[in-house]
């Protein structure tokens, strides 16, 4: 039914490294953060450098080998967009010079944003409306992370992703799992800012311990569910990729789920949790590594921020 033709992604040229994070905070050592977390640095948007902006970035790289002329429909996932509205991906169809008779909107999800996309796009194209979709993934957290929050800052790096997603009828129809709870809203929230508090200055506040206990009480489950769905057990799938949280809640979430190391991909090293931008960016370092090629089966699960949750199996 879908067919993921292309992925290209962009990580702002500001890097926070664990030794800069450990010179504000000398108890805590680049080792620490870095045996805790499993994050050696991570990339930051520059003060006038914006969601939209790492998109087009982005979109340049992915347009200098496929054809913009065939996209028929943008969906921009981020929660720092560049402006209240218009949408951002209205911005993006001018600056990229794309064509007018294109649908294009912006929906706001974190670190499910990516499979929630894919879910939207398979609609899309299930009911004709569109062929060739330009999924963006964007995020700059680091924008809302306050100077003193030595946790959020070791965790979150800003980055942006983009996905072709085409339609193609030689693939297998393979179904998606989603969830939600917003009983969690407040665990993951930029209170200030909006309309309910909008005089404050926004800051991300996040209760780490709340945010792995959803995960741990819920992903098994998700695993489990979207591989009933599709009539398949682990041992028919080749990569499980998820949201690239923190090592240590992967490595959590592989053992709960029983899926074989070898099976399992992780590269937050260097980039750090990129929110819905963290799960393309990973099948692109996986793409590029080896472990996925032209008919390989491919699971992403994405969790996070909502509380919102997602997977679904794709076939390269």
């Amino acid at each position: 039914m879908i067919n993921i033709a292309a992925i290209e992604y962009y990580l702002p040229k500001n890097i926070l490294t664990n030794d800069d994070i450990a010179k504000e905070f000398p108890e805590w050592s680049a080792e620490k953060i870095k045996s805790k977390i499993g994050v050696e640095s991570r990339h930051i948007a520059d003060k006038n450098e914006t969601a939209l902006d790492m998109a087009f970035e982005a979109c340049q790289k992915l347009f200098s080998h496929y054809d913009k002329n065939k996209v028929d429909f943008i969906l921009f996932c981020t929660q720092s967009p560049d402006y209240f509205l218009p949408t951002t991906a209205c911005i993006l169809q001018d600056k990229l010079g794309l064509s007018k008779a294109i649908g294009a909107l912006d929906f706001n999800l974190g670190c499910s944003g990516f499979v929630y996309g894919l879910t939207l796009a398979k609609g899309l194209i299930a009911s004709g409306i569109a062929k060739n979709i330009l999924l963006v993934t964007a995020e700059t957290y680091s924008k809302f992370l306050d100077k003193e929050d030595k946790s959020n800052r070791t965790i979150f790096g800003d980055g942006a992703a983009v996905t072709i997603i085409e339609k193609d009828n030689a693939k297998t129809d393979l179904h998606f799992s989603v969830g939600t709870d917003g009983s969690g809203y407040n665990n993951l929230i930029v209170q200030n800012g909006a309309s309910r508090n909008k005089e404050e200055k926004p800051i991300l506040f996040m209760k780490g311990p709340k945010i792995f206990t959803f995960a741990v009480e819920n992903i098994p489950g998700l695993v489990a569910d979207t591989l009933q769905k599709n009539s398949l057990t682990i041992d028919d799938i080749d990569l499980f990729v998820f949201h690239q949280a923190s090592s240590y809640m992967l490595n959590y979430l592989r053992e709960l789920c029983n899926i074989p190391e070898e099976k399992f991909f992780m590269e937050i090293e260097h980039i750090g949790n990129t929110v819905s931008a963290s799960i393309p960016i990973a099948l692109k370092l996986a793409s590029e590594k080896g472990k996925i090629s032209a008919g390989s089966r491919v699971m992403v699960v994405g969790f996070g921020v909502g509380y919102s949750w997602g997977a679904g199996i794709i076939e390269f």
